[in-house]
Formats: C-alpha cells, structure tokens, sequence
C-alpha cells in the first residue's frame, strides 16, 4: 500500500491518540497502525507468532478471546477475508482502545470489539457461533510470583480473571462441530493446556513448540485443536527465534520483518 494511500485511507491518528501516554506503531509493512500504552500493556512476540501459526479459511467467523489492544484480530483481518469478525475484552480501557484501532485502521465494519467476561461465555455470544477461536492468555498462575502493580498487565498476565480452562470453557461454547482453537502458551505447561482441551472435546491437532535457539528448551508451544476431532496429532519442525551464535534465524526474521512494529505519527 502507498503512503498516499494510507494517508487517504487511515483517519489521522492525532484525532484518537493520547500522544502524552500513547504510542502508534506499524505492522503489516504499515498496512496496520496499533494504538498502544507506553508504559502500560503492549503486546508482545508470542502474539505475532501466534498471528503467524493461524490457519483460517474464506468466510471463516473467528472469535478473539482477551483482544487486548486488538492486535490478533486486527492481524487476521488484514490477512484473511473473513466472516463476522468478533473480540472480546474484560478491561474496558483495553476495549475502548481495540476500538479506537478498529477505527485507526478502517475495520470497524469488519471488526467488532466489545467488553466481555471470558468466565461468562453465554453472555458473549450464542453457542455454536464461530468456525475459529484464538486467544493468548494469560501465562501466570495466581500467587505464583510477584504480581504486576499496573492493573493491566497484572490481569494481562496472571490469572487474575481466568486461566487456560476458562479460555478453553468459552472455546467451546463458542465453536461450531468441526471449528479450531489456535492459542499459544509456556512451554512448561503445555500438559496442562492439552489436556484441558481434551477435557473440552477440543482435540488437539497440531503442536509447535518454540525455542529461543537450537539446544535450548522450549519456551512456548503453538497448539491448534478441532472440536469434536478425532484422535491425531501433528508435531511440526520446532520454531528456533535465534541462531545458536546470535541473531534471528532466517524464519523468524521473515516473520519479524513482517510483522514487528515501528513508530509512526503521533506516538512521540
């Protein structure tokens, strides 16, 4: 897309942006601008992997479970055409924000975001309403470690409102027979989330764990399961971030080239 166009196509982000406590950076190669706090919750490389390792198919209806900023949603959106696109956020600032990107960047008729309990999954949507549903969630149990000061990132983080099993619980009730659920989480408790999903009749189906460089353990694994599927799973080639001597390898550099952020008007 030329800047010319994107100028014409984008509203200014001076009319939406708090520059004192915000920030706007481009991703997609600037086809998308992401309002972000400066100090508060950002997102960060396990969302772009996880944007990387979804599978959608045309006309798909997804569901985003904890949209956050709407980074996941507004990434599938851009790079898939899509049904009924839906996110959905417990913490109203963090929705008021996902808002404001679906305006940044034109989507706000593809892309609705509303503020909603994961914990409540009937007050969200109907059940059997969507073909996918990704979620990235949060990674710390509760009393495991300090907890974050800055509400955001504590409930962004830790689960203060809900774990895998509510992420999970509410997968379910959402997905139609046959619909997938793409989420990423630590690999150290990877049992954990693969079991929980059988215990939700998600199957998993495809696993992918994540390495900070060859030799190392992994830090995260991408999981994506199929309600109602039949028992196979496939484990894919495993996903190193560096080169055993420094630097990206050539796969992450791709993804990161295409999806890392830079700052751009009105973050300061």
């Amino acid at each position: 897309m030329s800047s010319a166009r994107r100028d014409r196509d984008f509203p200014s982000s001076q009319d939406c942006v708090d520059a004192s406590d915000e920030t706007v950076d481009a991703i997609l190669g600037g086809r998308l601008r992401i309002i972000q706090k400066r100090r508060g919750y950002r997102f960060s490389v396990d969302s772009l992997l996880l944007a990387h390792f979804v599978r959608l198919r045309e006309g798909d209806d997804l569901l985003d479970l904890g949209t956050g900023s709407g980074i996941l949603a507004l990434i599938l959106a851009d790079r898939n055409r899509l049904g009924n696109i839906l996110g959905i956020e417990i913490q109203e600032e963090l929705a008021a924000m996902a808002r404001r990107n679906t305006a940044l960047n034109s989507l706000a008729g593809r892309v609705d975001i509303r503020s909603g309990d994961v914990r409540r999954p009937e007050t969200i949507c109907p059940p059997r309403s969507f073909d996918a549903v990704v979620f990235n969630p949060p990674y710390r149990r509760l009393r495991s470690g300090r907890t974050n000061p800055a509400p955001e990132k504590a409930v962004a983080r830790h689960e203060l409102k809900g774990g895998a099993a509510i992420f999970l619980a509410a997968a379910a009730h959402a997905l139609r027979e046959g619909g997938r659920v793409y989420t990423i989480y630590p690999a150290m408790r990877m049992v954990e989330m693969l079991c929980r999903m059988r215990a939700c009749r998600i199957e998993p189906k495809k696993l992918r764990i994540v390495h900070s460089r060859p030799g190392g353990s992994g830090i995260f694994a991408l999981v994506e399961g199929v309600k109602g599927g039949q028992e196979e799973l496939a484990v894919m080639p495993p996903l190193f971030i560096y080169e055993e001597r420094g630097g990206y390898t050539t796969e992450t550099a791709t993804i990161l080239r295409e999806f890392s952020a830079s700052r751009v008007d009105g973050g300061g």
